[in-house]
């Protein structure tokens, strides 16, 4: 993705940075301000393809080890959301005009989600904790899978807003 001048505000972090097993920050400049559930909920109406596939196969394998099911993204509208509501799997724990953060913990890992916008300037941010063998192995794959996925939501939602 594109790095903007003025970067989105700070995100929150599931814990410190020097303590995390996993941080991805993406950016993008918007065509037109939006608020981060505008943005959330843009990237999630059109799921990208295979991606249901994707969160069947976790889901099959990882629920073995005592990981819930999570079905991935249902692409419900959604107009507002407060802290404890939940966005599909994920518990809303801030949500202001300029930042969503949601998270989902469990006893392998805690994953905390941050979109944070600035007027045009977009950031997602991901940050894990991992506590046990089976939440670092469960990264190894997932890493590098949703770098690609947030880029890629992003893509598309950069191409929607544009042709808008």
């Amino acid at each position: 993705m594109e790095h903007t001048a003025n970067p989105a505000p700070d995100p929150d972090l599931v814990a410190p940075r020097d303590q995390l097993a996993y941080y991805d920050r993406q950016t993008l400049t918007l065509p037109h301000p939006m608020t981060p559930l505008q943005v959330w909920q843009a990237m999630m109406a059109r799921p990208l393809p295979l991606i249901g596939l994707a969160f069947r196969i976790r889901d099959a394998i990882a629920s073995r080890f005592g990981v819930k099911r999570i079905a991935g993204f249902s692409g419900a509208p959604v107009t507002e959301v407060a802290p404890g509501d939940h966005l599909d799997f994920f518990l809303v724990e801030r949500s202001t005009p300029t930042a969503l953060t949601l998270t989902e913990r469990d006893r392998h890992l805690d994953v905390m989600i941050a979109v944070t916008v600035d007027g045009c300037d977009l950031a997602i941010t991901a940050s894990v904790i991992t506590h046990n063998t089976f939440g670092r192995a469960y990264m190894l794959p997932v890493a590098p899978a949703h770098k690609l996925i947030v880029w890629a939501m992003m893509r598309r939602l950069k191409r929607d807003l544009q042709a808008a």
